[in-house]
């Protein structure tokens, strides 16, 4: 039997309900409507995680699960589906479900690593490569992509979307979408995608995991929202809604949200799944009062599928008969997971060839694609005197406790990533460059959180024997990821002591820090050279940063999200709105204030006394072995009306010696809008790869309907008025170009 695949462009997706096929699987769902018990149909939203496998069965054959979670094993996978569509009564096909979140075998950067890439391109490729390895197991559904935005590095889950950017976030969730749902022609396998947590999860108070979200409703709409709505216009299949209240209601039980806006405004007709239990949990938001007013409250909402609470198929029956809820809705909601079923040809073919897998993972392609974005996504923060390449040097000290971390450079959700797989820099060294440079290895801490300085000065010792120092430092996976939210976002354990040694040998000293956030390394900055940052970098992240350091690549990743200098600056983003008093710069700092001053607040601004006016590194930042300047920018009007395209072009070049790939980014700003506007957004951006002394004449076409947002009056539209325009290499950078909107 081979491997069954079924792919839908966008356009067919979104055609499917008007046209033949899709009036077709109307009227099949229909007829399956017209022989289900109530019980059958609550079975149908019911999803279960792997557990033993005869119980599940059982519930299988009983009709009573419409989704299971967790089982990666293809034989596993068949024979639960051959007890659901050969003896259960109905022979409706399971779903197979599993969190695919940056790869399933073959692991690419954690997607805030992918997001440094500002690259749909290789997210897409990603994303297409996840879905042919785990449908090949038979996974037919991610909980991927998330894309809320994190504008809080001390909330773990920082590492799983894209960043703080509600353009980039959009973007590269589109691309991510795309790649995993595939395309008409293409003929790969193809997965349900699900835009997750719809919404607002990662505004999460104080960055503590599964807090409210304190978000204004315009906020709501202009920031956190666009990335969903295009997730429904690129086809997205399912939503997950997020374990977080907005205003007092918990996102599970929002009808707002899920109907207002996901079904009524923007025409969704995908499925729509609780996360884990957060039905249930509504309980200890003290939203509902016990399991049934649980199970009514996120059905009546708009929830279509229960992920673990339990709560719909043990309540909703009773609930039905006693009228909480109507069993119209009960069908609505069948009606969207049989749907769902259908477009994935789940009925026509439920069943894996269970010797594929073995035959596709780890491709040598996908390994390519998977090392092509750990070097995408590494971003060089500092490179004093041209410390890199280490093209001059004939030996190195590798130290440090993530230069042979091949579980920890995988990174969070990586269920079915293998260590035994992984390529580590260590390795990477040792086999690219080894027979070159002698590689030293002395790791002196065993791992991140290692507080044991015994070892640092025999570090020293061993450094003033080498040209060079490399120094792999960072988090472990478990430190980043759902639930492991921190208030202290510096490097664990010694590993600053362990920086600190490297330099005191009066050696150059380049730090690579593999994390799944951005950390606060300002201090660590201070004692090295260089420093390339690489998110979590996946399975092929070891080739990826020794070909970095070696000359052989050149780094061209920038910050997806905000770097700062200390976590009490936090939540801190680019894309903030001026405050009355914004900060000049100027400003008397902590240490320059004489004692008994005098107490006034005349004058004062918005900045803090010891961290000051702005980030480590801004939003966009990034820089290269080259150098490249933005000349000539200009744009072809000075007003343009409400359905015209601003047409923006500059020149590029490459002033330095390398061949190497910028990334330009197109920022704008209201000056005065009916409600206050950020200072800058990010309204486009493109990856431009010149050869070492080129120019190149480039351009932006940004569509003035894009500079829309919801204003005093609830309304979204593109509001009259001045606005100012920056193409540079970072958020911080430019300088501004006046026009205006009639």
């Amino acid at each position: 039997m081979k491997p069954f695949r079924i792919t839908l462009t966008v356009l067919a997706f979104a055609a499917l309900a008007s046209c033949s096929t899709g009036n077709d699987v109307e009227r099949r769902i229909d007829k399956l409507l017209s022989k289900m018990t109530l019980e059958e149909k609550l079975g149908q939203m019911n999803q279960l995680s792997q557990g033993d496998e005869a119980w599940m069965c059982e519930q299988i054959r009983q009709g009573s699960v419409g989704s299971i979670l967790n089982e990666v094993d293809p034989a596993a996978i068949n024979r639960m589906q051959r007890v659901a569509v050969e003896e259960s009564r109905l022979g409706i096909p399971l779903l197979p479900s599993r969190d695919v979140i940056h790869g399933f075998r073959t692991m690419f950067p954690i997607p805030l690593g992918q997001a440094a890439t500002f690259d749909p391109d290789i997210i897409r490729e990603g994303a297409r490569i996840a879905a042919i390895e785990a449908s090949a197991c038979g996974i037919r559904w991610t909980f991927s992509p998330m894309i809320d935005i994190a504008r809080d590095p001390r909330w773990g889950r920082i590492a799983e979307g894209f960043g703080e950017d509600t353009h980039l976030t959009s973007e590269l969730g589109v691309a991510m979408i795309e790649g995993y749902q595939g395309d008409e022609t293409s003929g790969n396998a193809t997965m349900a995608a699900c835009a997750k947590h719809f919404i607002g999860y990662g505004a999460a108070e104080g960055g503590r995991d599964y807090n409210g979200s304190p978000i204004p409703m315009r906020t709501l709409h202009n920031v956190y929202m666009p990335p969903f709505k295009a997730a429904v216009d690129a086809g997205a299949m399912t939503f997950m809604t997020s374990f977080n209240e907005i205003d007092g209601i918990p996102s599970t039980g929002n009808e707002y949200i899920l109907r207002d806006i996901l079904r009524d405004e923007w025409g969704f007709d995908g499925m729509v799944v609780s996360d884990w239990n957060s039905a249930g949990e509504m309980i200890a938001h003290g939203f509902a009062a016990d399991d049934m007013d649980a199970a009514v409250k996120a059905v009546n909402a708009g929830v279509d599928m229960d992920m673990m609470s339990h709560t719909f198929i043990g309540t909703l029956a009773e609930a039905v008969r006693e009228g909480k809820v109507s069993e119209k809705t009960i069908d609505e909601a069948v009606r969207n997971i049989l749907r769902l079923k259908f477009r994935l040809g789940l009925f026509e073919n439920p069943y894996v060839d269970e010797k594929y897998a073995a035959e596709i993972q780890y491709a040598p392609a996908h390994l390519a694609a998977a090392k092509k974005a750990a070097v995408e996504s590494a971003i060089l923060l500092k490179n004093d005197g041209k410390t890199l390449p280490l093209n001059s040097v004939r030996s190195i000290l590798v130290t440090g406790p993530m230069a042979d971390a091949p579980h920890d450079q995988l990174g969070t959700w990586s269920f079915d990533g293998e260590a035994s797989h992984t390529v580590t820099p260590l390795a990477s060294l040792r086999r690219m460059f080894g027979d070159k440079v002698r590689i030293v290895y002395y790791p002196a801490l065993m791992y991140s959180r290692d507080k044991n300085k015994g070892n640092l000065a025999r570090l020293t010792a061993m450094a003033r024997s080498v040209d060079a120092v490399v120094a792999f430092v960072g988090e472990e996976a478990i430190l980043s990821g759902e639930a492991h939210s921190l208030s202290d976002l510096n490097l664990k354990g010694a590993q600053s002591d362990l920086l600190r040694a490297a330099k005191a040998s009066g050696r150059p000293v380049v730090a690579v820090v593999m994390a799944g956030r951005p950390l606060t390394i300002g201090r660590d900055l201070e004692n090295c050279d260089a420093m390339l940052y690489s998110y979590h970098p996946g399975t092929m992240g070891g080739d990826a940063i020794a070909e970095l350091l070696f000359g052989v690549e050149v780094p061209s990743g920038k910050a997806p999200a905000t770097f700062l200098k200390d976590a009490g600056q936090a939540p801190f983003y680019y894309n903030h709105n001026n405050t009355g008093r914004p900060a000049s710069g100027t400003e008397t700092l902590i240490d320059e204030i004489p004692l008994c001053a005098g107490q006034t607040s005349l004058g004062c601004t918005s900045f803090y006394m010891d961290s000051g006016f702005g980030p480590l590194f801004p939003f966009g930042y990034g820089l290269s072995y080259t150098t490249f300047e933005y000349d000539g920018i200009s744009i072809d009007k000075e007003e343009y009306g409400q359905n015209d395209t601003i047409h923006v072009t500059f020149t590029l070049r490459n002033t330095g010696d390398y061949d190497a790939t910028e990334v330009a980014q197109l920022y704008v700003r209201d000056l005065v809008g009916s409600i206050t506007r950020p200072i800058r957004e990010l309204k486009g951006f493109q990856r431009i790869t010149l050869k070492a002394g080129e120019s190149r004449e480039c351009t932006f076409d940004l569509p003035v309907e894009e500079l829309a947002f919801m204003g005093f009056d609830n309304q979204t539209r593109v509001e009259s008025g001045d606005f100012q325009l920056w193409v540079a290499g970072d958020s911080a950078s430019g300088d501004p170009i006046p026009f205006r909107v009639l």
